[in-house]
């Protein structure tokens, strides 16, 4: 009668075992993961910098560095920048390089082979030689305070043990590489805009392709000209481009502008209590854990001056901020920064035409290295011009001649801002900074405001840049880049108001210079546009609120017009009743603008398919990308005068494709089976803010990921929104007035999932509640010595 209760005695004992081995393995693993955390206080000698520098933290982590010696704060930032954030560096300088095979395996292939084309480790080895000599020693002492900081973590950053992988140490190129991985983000690596529009606009009939494919419209908000009017409905008919067994392909449309960018605008003295410019800026990218920017700072030597803003992790620079006399932000310029060359090959295709005559393509070959599998040859043929990158719909070989390739295109001067003191100065600076392009506005403490492009302009001859021309006769080409006085500039408005938002800044001669390479729809950049010019005075609060406004002013007239489609229509009360009570916004509990969004995207998809369907017949891969920016003016016309000639063959009216579309978009948001009074925005854009190796390793997210919060805002107005895409920072500021300034950065400043900075003022971001731009009280110091 006892074996009973020896075998619960057993049992029992084996539970507890096991139990105890479970919990020592959970606390092994928790003890080493937080050996990588970053060391926060204490001294440490480095033996490498000149002069000490101590680095301050308050309680979100936001750093501030206090150094006599310019270079031994760059050392500090390095320091920090691979404490916090070394894997992140990481996938910055090996996604410009083409180098994360090596790091994650064949997964990153096919990104590492077309990014190889355009070698960019040797163009940055290259543009470093050429710096000045100043810039080239800070950028040592970074790199020296990023290995330095690399070797003082306990164990490597968590990242790599679940890649099997070991860190590798940082050198001056990687940091020049970092701004290449902009320039991949925020511009095409191989002309796309360029090469869909040209391929559109050879193919298609003339009046078809003015009409669906329009440069801009009414919604437009430039600097200086007007919108332009929108075109006559074309004559040809749509099913002319179809064969009667064509079958209709249709792409769903989840957006028309998912845009790299972002908001930016100033407003000068003469609208201030105090007479000081205020900047705003939120730079619209994509969302992952950790953010891409670090929160920083540090004294000025020999000034009484501190600049504070955001890093780039990999780069000893503040990209925007305030120096205490003049502030600064950038917008994506949507500007035409590369031209597709077409080749003429002789006949056996190893030679190309040149003014010069005939020459030999020239053949490089690039070894990829791969995690766990051989290494790969990849073969870049290059020309006078740059790397052959594809070809286009007709199989001719094309040339990218990119301003990412020349000198031009990658430095450090943006480190000069420091230095500047007013508008003026920033401006001349503009054409001098090598970075991908953007609108650059500025202003300082006395209230002066300003605009300019920064970045290289290329002088064009012979050509405009909007069509991929032959330069085999020498008569189209690059003319080296436009000087500063040459550059389009405002200063000081009459307005006293600069604005930008991706869309169209300038016409006439100005938009010639700085072309077209898929703008946004002016929707986002009218509405701050008419915000600030419905306001006499600004302080910082105010220009918060614009920058969270998620009034729907764009989906006005879809609302009504759906509302008018639906009313007294049978089966549809419901759906009416929450179209006609909407609210007004992109509001996270509205089901209403979560409908009319979606039908004017389906509405787009279903009439535009015809389209799609014939471009396909000569590049099967084709999408309309960027093309679909300017896709509202066609629609809104197509659904207003319903003309008969250009409905889509599958439909046999207009009232049935605007049914279809509608119970298309119903059908989707009934999918889960809840209600419909349940289906909100918030429901459809959920927060999905990972970590970059989380789609490989799912679990990781339940330590890594962001709460899945339902966001307001959306893509049309100034509170841009998405799961995975949004402001990266919001930045309110005032030079020399920083302690009222605002900032918000979703995530936190550290990558580590143990560090109390991991998700500091996430809340703040999503919740839009005021939070200083300027660093707290000092909790932890740090000496480096």
């Amino acid at each position: 009668m006892a074996r009973p209760s020896y075998l619960n005695s057993r049992i029992l004992r084996l539970l507890l075992v096991v139990v105890a081995f479970a919990a020592l393995t959970i606390l092994t693993i928790w003890l080493w993961w937080r050996q990588s955390l970053p060391i926060l206080e204490g001294h440490l000698d480095t033996g490498k910098i000149i002069q000490p520098a101590v680095i301050h933290r308050d309680d979100q982590g936001v750093v501030m560095i206090q150094s006599t010696d310019r270079n031994s704060s760059a050392f500090a930032l390095g320091f920090l920048h691979a404490q916090e954030r070394f894997f992140q560096m990481d996938l910055l300088r090996r996604s410009s390089a083409g180098e994360l095979a090596e790091l994650v395996g064949p997964a990153a292939l096919r990104k590492d082979k077309k990014v190889r084309r355009h070698q960019f480790r040797k163009r940055a080895e290259r543009n470093i030689n050429a710096m000045p000599e100043a810039q080239r020693q800070l950028l040592e002492h970074y790199v020296r305070g990023v290995n330095f900081g690399l070797l003082e973590l306990g164990t490597r950053p968590w990242e790599y043990l679940l890649l099997g992988q070991e860190p590798r140490p940082w050198n001056a190129a990687d940091s020049l590489l970092t701004t290449f991985s902009m320039y991949l983000t925020l511009q095409s690596e191989e002309g796309k805009f360029e090469r869909r529009d040209t391929a559109v606009a050879e193919l298609l009939p003339q009046d078809l392709y003015t009409f669906y494919f329009p440069a801009g419209g009414s919604w437009d908000a430039p600097l200086i000209g007007k919108s332009e009017p929108a075109g006559p409905l074309p004559e040809t008919p749509i099913s002319s481009l179809l064969g009667k067994a064509d079958p209709i392909v249709y792409q769903t449309m989840e957006s028309d502008d998912k845009v790299y960018g972002s908001n930016n605008w100033a407003v000068g003295g003469a609208l201030t209590e105090h007479g000081g410019a205020i900047i705003a800026n939120d730079m619209h990218l994509g969302l992952s854990v950790p953010n891409i920017w670090f929160r920083a700072g540090w004294n000025i030597p020999n000034t009484d001056r501190h600049i504070r803003g955001v890093t780039l992790p990999g780069g000893p620079i503040i990209v925007a901020g305030s120096n205490g006399a003049i502030a600064w932000g950038f917008t994506n310029t949507g500007g035409d920064w590369g031209d597709l060359i077409p080749l003429e090959l002789n006949q056996n295709g190893t030679q190309y035409l040149t003014p010069d005559g005939w020459r030999d393509l020239a053949i490089e070959q690039e070894t990829i290295k791969v995690k766990g599998a051989p290494d790969e040859l990849v073969v870049v043929e290059k020309t006078i011009w740059g790397p052959v990158i594809g070809t286009n719909h007709r199989g001719t070989p094309l040339v990218y001649r990119w301003v990412a390739h020349d000198m031009p295109g990658g430095n450090m001067n943006l480190l000069r801002m420091e230095s500047v003191t007013t508008t003026s100065q920033a401006l001349d600076l503009g054409p001098q900074i090598g970075i991908p392009h953007q609108n650059f506005v500025v202003g300082d403490r006395k209230g002066n405001i300003g605009w300019t492009i920064a970045g290289a302009i290329p002088r064009r001859v012979g050509f405009d840049g909007s069509r991929s021309v032959s330069w085999a006769e020498g008569k189209a080409y690059w003319d080296g880049y436009l000087s500063a006085e040459e550059q389009p500039r405002i200063d000081n408005p009459s307005s006293h108001r600069l604005w930008s938002a991706n869309a169209r800044t300038v016409n006439g001669d100005w938009l010639k210079t700085i072309g077209d390479h898929g703008y946004a729809l002016g929707a986002r950049q009218q509405q701050i546009r008419d915000s600030l010019l419905a306001g006499e005075q600004f302080d910082e609060q105010d220009l918060l609120d614009i920058q969270l406004d998620d009034r729907a002013i764009f989906l006005q007239r879809w609302q009504q017009h759906l509302s008018e489609f639906l009313q007294d229509r049978e089966g549809y009360t419901e759906v009416y009743d929450q179209v006609r009570n909407w609210g007004g916004r992109a509001s996270a509990d509205s089901v209403g603008y979560r409908i009319v969004r979606n039908y004017r995207l389906q509405f787009m998809t279903l009439s535009t398919a015809p389209i799609l369907t014939y471009m396909r017949k000569s590049q099967p891969r084709f999408s309309f990308g960027q093309l679909k920016r300017q896709f509202e003016y066609p629609i809104w016309t197509l659904a207003q005068e319903e003309p008969q000639h250009l409905l889509n063959p599958d439909f046999e009216s207009w009232t049935a494709l605007k049914l279809a579309a509608l119970n298309q978009v119903l059908d989707q948001m009934s999918a889960d089976g809840h209600p419909l009074k349940q289906q909100t925005w918030g429901q459809q854009n959920t927060a999905s803010i990972q970590h970059p190796l989380a789609r490989a390793f799912s679990a990781i997210n339940w330590f890594t990921a962001m709460p899945r919060d339902q966001l307001s805002g959306d893509t049309h107005m100034p509170r841009f929104q998405s799961p995975t895409h949004g402001a990266s920072e919001r930045m309110v500021v005032s030079p020399g007035r920083e302690d009222r300034g605002i900032f918000h950065m979703a995530t936190g400043q550290s990558s580590h999932p143990l560090s109390s900075f991991f998700d500091s003022g996430h809340l703040n971001w999503v919740e839009g509640k005021p939070s200083p731009l300027m660093e707290g009280e000092s909790h932890y110091q740090l000496t480096l010595q």
